[in-house]
């Protein structure tokens, strides 16, 4: 990894951007741009930002030996291929957010880089759609006595009270809020400097270590501490409360929690409070496990399982996905946006609570066929430790193996994370017994041949 380098220089005095190149953890120097923009709309929104952010960063450039500079410019297109930019009055701003709240339009955000010793410029745009609720003149006025408009392209917020009227985006939410921050992390790469999420979680966790995973038996590195997966895990339930139906029949939901808390006492991480909830939902053959150690099982799972040594081996399954920090390794692996709207949500930033659910999608959606097959062996060796008979997981297989032959493809489905059921089924065969049979070998055939 190439070190990030520390003469990094912001061609803008804008204070939206430098807390946004804070929150990266970027070490940065302001020297605002004395370059006059141009405000003529000869070829395209994103010809005009594109050149005003080469202007400001080529003009802060030549000022200096070395140093990255990065320009930037933002207006707002509207469907009638009108510029809207920063508002010189409150009169101004008040008509033109009035004008558009009445249809969509788009906020552009030109970006340009130039390194200052050698001369390499790279430019480039952002642009995202927005869509926003119709306010009366009086709620007009109210925004405008608590947000300055002055500093804003288009004269809105939407980290701010303007988040109360902007009723959709499409695009990128930090392009709005001052800088395209996913599309500046990809050109900066060019330059030689790596952010990855490295320094993103740096801002967030206050931490980076390496540290030895007892399940994996692996040295591995993360940037999301033990405290801020239990967080984000407390985040995502409260959001699987609200959405989902939590079945609160007691004999149910104490067979579960039986089995989790016998788990609980062998597996590899035991400084969490593992905890097992239930959701009614019988068409549903599913279970997924939420960082820092909630585990939720769907009825339709429960109803398939005759005894707790099968409901025990999914519950097993689910618990190796938190040991061996299978979600956390995958929250880790996401860049720029994504990962920011994750940590913030577990921030107690409410404006950024849309990241829970896009916690909650990244964590139930597939995993690698890799993660699937270890968290499989751990499962089976946190059976044999806890008294149940890994056995029942083979048969439980066989058994949702026949039963999803006979059903349709379901988006939520307990087999739409997983690798080949036969592939898993002598995964599991081969921890109890040492090794693969014949038969194994040619049912993984049969099914692969299936698939083409």
């Amino acid at each position: 990894m190439k070190k990030l380098s520390p003469n990094i220089i912001l061609a803008s005095k804008s204070i939206h951007r430098r807390r946004l190149l804070k929150k990266l953890g970027i070490p940065f120097k302001v020297i605002p741009s004395r370059a006059e923009e141009k405000s003529i709309l000869t070829q395209g929104a994103a010809h005009l930002v594109k050149a005003n952010a080469l202007l400001k960063a080529q003009d802060v450039a030549a000022r200096l030996d070395k140093g990255v500079v990065i320009g930037s410019d933002t207006l707002v297109f509207t469907h009638k291929k009108k510029v809207v930019g920063k508002p010189k009055s409150i009169k101004e701003a008040k008509k033109n957010l009035k004008a558009l709240m009445c249809a969509p339009h788009w906020l552009y955000s030109g970006v340009a880089i130039v390194d200052a010793k050698t001369k390499k410029t790279l430019v480039d745009f952002e642009k995202t759609k927005i869509v926003m609720e119709r306010l009366t003149d009086k709620e007009i006025d109210s925004y405008y006595r608590h947000t300055s408009s002055k500093d804003k392209a288009g004269g809105f917020d939407i980290d701010g009270k303007g988040a109360f009227f902007i009723k959709r985006i499409e695009g990128c939410y930090f392009n709005i809020v001052g800088l395209p921050m996913a599309k500046l992390c990809k050109m900066l790469k060019k330059f030689g400097v790596s952010i990855l999420m490295l320094i993103v979680c740096f801002c967030f966790t206050g931490c980076v270590r390496t540290e030895y995973n007892l399940a994996t038996e692996q040295e591995e590195m993360y940037f999301i501490s033990t405290e801020r997966e239990i967080a984000m895990g407390e985040s995502i339930v409260r959001y699987v409360e609200k959405n989902f139906e939590i079945n609160t029949d007691i004999d149910i939901n104490e067979r579960v929690s039986k089995i989790v808390d016998r788990l609980s006492k062998v597996c590899d991480r035991k400084e969490l409070l593992y905890s097992g909830h239930v959701i009614t939902k019988d068409d549903e053959v599913n279970a997924f496990a939420l960082p820092g150690g909630p585990i939720y099982v769907f009825t339709g799972l429960i109803n398939e399982a005759d005894t707790d040594d099968e409901l025990a081996g999914v519950i097993a399954h689910e618990f190796a996905h938190i040991t061996a920090k299978h979600a956390i390794k995958r929250l880790q692996a996401q860049y720029g946006y994504s990962l920011l709207m994750v940590l913030a949500a577990t921030s107690g930033n409410a404006r950024m609570a849309q990241g829970v659910s896009l916690a909650f999608a990244s964590i139930i959606s597939s995993y690698s066929r890799a993660d699937e097959i270890e968290a499989d062996k751990l499962a089976v060796k946190y059976l044999k430790k806890a008294g149940y008979d890994p056995r029942a997981m083979e048969t439980f297989l066989e058994k949702l193996h026949a039963l999803n032959a006979k059903r349709p493809s379901r988006p939520f489905s307990y087999w739409r994370t997983h690798p080949y059921t036969s592939q898993r089924i002598a995964t599991v065969s081969q921890e109890i017994t040492g090794e693969t049979t014949f038969r194994d070998y040619i049912r993984l055939t049969e099914e692969q041949e299936s698939y083409k």
